[in-house]
């Protein structure tokens, strides 16, 4: 029996909390996980940090998946669809670097499907997509509170008013590629 080989990637739309709900229900997503990449240095940035724009770090989700059952330009078209990347350094009302739109890549071929994709999802938006695209720089995770956020408090008012219309249209949108169809 062959060993299946994961990969990761790391996407940077906003709040990580979003992020991370909308990918833990894509199938062939092993994990979602919140943290920090992007900054000025290599050491472990804390919440309180990125947040106020002080480690130049931005809130991003690592996620590894299994190629075998989803394709990285799926991953790329799933995240460049969730959220808004017309924007500069902003989703909502959470404003700063800390919550630009951001690609990381680890390879030639990844920055090539970037910018094949963005070439054809521009044909979509009324304005210039404005994503960064970055070769892959450390990942930091982010505390353990952020982790599986939606999921662990899903009566919190940002996961009532923010997070769940989002998913509600995410849901609708990919249903046939979730872990659970949509109704």
């Amino acid at each position: 029996m062959k060993e299946i080989t994961y990969k990761t990637v790391v996407f940077g739309g906003g709040c990580f909390w979003c992020t991370e709900a909308f990918f833990q229900e894509v199938r062939g997503v092993v994990e979602a996980t919140s943290g920090y990449s992007g900054g000025n240095s290599e050491t472990q940035p804390t919440y309180h940090e990125v947040s106020l724009g002080m480690s130049g770090h931005a809130e991003v989700v690592q996620i590894t998946f299994d190629p075998t059952i989803i394709t990285y330009e799926e991953l790329l078209v799933i995240f460049m669809t969730t959220h808004n990347p017309t924007l500069l350094n902003r989703q909502g009302a959470d404003v700063g670097t800390q919550y630009r739109s951001i690609v990381f890549y680890d390879t030639p071929e990844e920055k090539q499907i970037i910018d094949i994709a963005f070439k054809e999802l521009q044909t979509y938006f009324d304005k210039p997509i404005l994503t960064e695209v970055s070769e892959k720089k450390t990942f930091f995770k982010a505390e353990e509170k952020h982790q599986d956020y939606y999921e662990n408090n899903p009566e919190y008012l940002y996961c009532k008013e923010i997070i769940e219309p989002k998913l509600e249209r995410f849901r609708k949108q990919y249903g046939e590629m979730l872990i659970k169809k949509a109704s």
